[in-house]
């Protein structure tokens, strides 16, 4: 799948309408229900949404890739954030396989220099990817890069403050669709200086076996000399076949980064946070 650069719209506005907000923590984003009535509506060129629903599965290989969904490893991966104390202050950061984008606006929030999305289908940077992060930027205004703890004792609000000018946060974030390798040669060619990123967030994005080739490939690409990386996911993917364990043997195969499994949560279906750098780094 090609890849292509979304601009952000001149009118922030147009970027929330007819989207209805939700909130977590300190995160706004939008609701992925109303989002998918938009697009049967017709407001999804690429048909994801139709076929996603008709087929009644939250992945459909090549043609949709889950961001239409938040998972949940995107959770413990911003807990583990907080708890580990990663400092974004000042770094370039990659949301790569980004969907709703919270792991790039947590970045964001946490004073990031640069705040780069992707994700596979151009749907989902249009509808939720984009709105998400203008909606965050909006309502923290000022404040946006000033922390927060999280706890919020006022309602959500269900319409998004209306924009008057482009909050300074923004003008720190660039967004891509497309398949990775071909982000990653938009980027590496591109007319723009590129630094390579001190870090790249990923979640649920080694579900399928098939990928990690490209996944690999992308990241010792675009990853900074001294970066890290920090991937969530499920320990088994069952009808997929994939999971950290495997996708941890892969890496180790290619002697490029060294690995190690920084959290482990035993809720449910076993899930964990890696993290990866470069052997020689």
């Amino acid at each position: 799948k090609a890849a292509k650069e979304h601009d952000i719209p001149e009118d922030l506005n147009k970027a929330l309408e007819n989207k209805v907000m939700e909130r977590v923590s300190d995160l706004y984003y939008v609701n992925m229900s109303v989002v998918e009535m938009i697009c049967l509506d017709g407001a999804d060129r690429e048909g994801i949404v139709s076929k996603s629903v008709s087929s009644h599965s939250d992945l459909i290989p090549g043609v949709y890739e889950g961001g239409l969904k938040i998972w949940e490893c995107t959770f413990d991966l911003i807990d583990y954030f907080s708890e580990a104390e990663i400092q974004f202050t000042d770094k370039t950061v990659l949301d790569l396989g980004c969907g709703a984008g919270l792991l790039g606006i947590v970045a964001l929030k946490g004073k990031a220099e640069k705040v780069h999305f992707q994700d596979y289908n151009s749907t989902v940077i249009d509808e939720i990817t984009l709105p998400n992060t203008v909606a965050n930027c909006i309502n923290e205004g000022s404040r946006m890069g000033s922390g927060g703890d999280g706890k919020t004792s006022e309602p959500p609000s269900k319409r998004p403050k209306k924009a008057e000018r482009s909050p300074d946060a923004l003008t720190k974030c660039r967004f891509f669709s497309g398949e990775w390798s071909e982000v990653s040669q938009l980027l590496l060619n591109s007319n723009k200086t590129f630094s390579k990123y001190d870090i790249i967030l990923t979640s649920e994005t080694i579900y399928n076996p098939d990928y990690y080739g490209a996944l690999h490939d992308t990241l010792a690409q675009l990853l900074d000399k001294n970066g890290r990386v920090y991937l969530g996911s499920k320990a088994h993917y069952f009808g997929v076949g994939g999971g950290i364990y495997l996708f941890e043997k892969f890496v180790e195969e290619r002697k490029v980064f060294r690995t190690s499994i920084v959290k482990i949560i035993d809720k449910g279906l076993q899930r964990c946070i890696m993290e990866m750098a470069f052997k020689d780094s």
